[in-house]
């Protein structure tokens, strides 16, 4: 471990290091096959700790906060923190072009670094030593944010992909006044899904139908 090196793990095998911080355009042995590794790592380390400090925590809340801990802008950040930038081996093409500034290539060689240290040093070592990385931005995601409801989700997964918008169209309208029962057709038509809906307004049907419609989607 050099002096100042903020990575702060001495590696025993120190071309690991030199492997996660080598671009492939720099030439083999490069950091990819490590990088592969490292985002399972990363991965599995944010959720037993998320897991663990948020007991009260759904699901939805604890794969939102994961996605946001790990995403690449997040990463590239921890990366500039851990000052990997500079220490970068790319080629030429990558070098001239300020490719140790780019968060795809700072996010890569963070986990290639995780999974480097994994490899030298084993699993509880790594935990320990990459855990603290995650300290402030953990405490900075909000947490149990309410789940978005079914037609949001589906509006955004279409927008996602740059498919047409879902049409609704009201089926029936039955009942009292004072108990009212709504039937509701949700159609996509790429991909071609129908789904149907009902509720006590006409809003919770369209909901039922969007949720039915993610369900699909999801399956297929």
């Amino acid at each position: 471990m050099t002096r100042g090196d903020r990575i702060g793990h001495p590696f025993r095998d120190p071309g690991l290091l030199q492997q996660a911080l080598t671009h492939r355009s720099a030439g083999a042995p490069h950091n990819e096959r490590l990088e592969f590794l490292g985002d399972s790592i990363v991965n599995l380390i944010v959720a037993e700790a998320l897991f663990a400090r948020w007991p009260k925590a759904d699901e939805g809340a604890l794969t939102r906060a994961r996605a946001a801990l790990v995403c690449e802008g997040a990463l590239a950040a921890m990366a500039r923190t851990l000052e990997l930038g500079q220490r970068l081996t790319l080629g030429p093409g990558e070098m001239k072009s300020g490719g140790h500034r780019r968060d795809s290539i700072l996010a890569d060689a963070f986990e290639a670094v995780v999974a480097a240290i994994y490899l030298d040093a084993g699993f509880e070592a790594c935990r320990a030593r990459v855990l603290p990385w995650f300290d402030a931005p953990m405490a900075a995601v909000p947490v149990g944010k309410p789940e978005k409801d079914p037609k949001t989700r589906l509006q955004e997964w279409l927008q996602a992909r740059q498919k047409p918008l879902p049409v609704y169209e009201l089926v029936s309208e039955t009942g009292d006044d004072h108990a009212r029962h709504f039937r509701v057709r949700c159609r996509l038509t790429d991909p071609d899904v129908t789904t149907e809906g009902e509720g006590s307004s006409r809003r919770l049907a369209e909901q039922q139908a969007a949720a039915a419609a993610l369900e699909q989607l999801d399956s297929k």
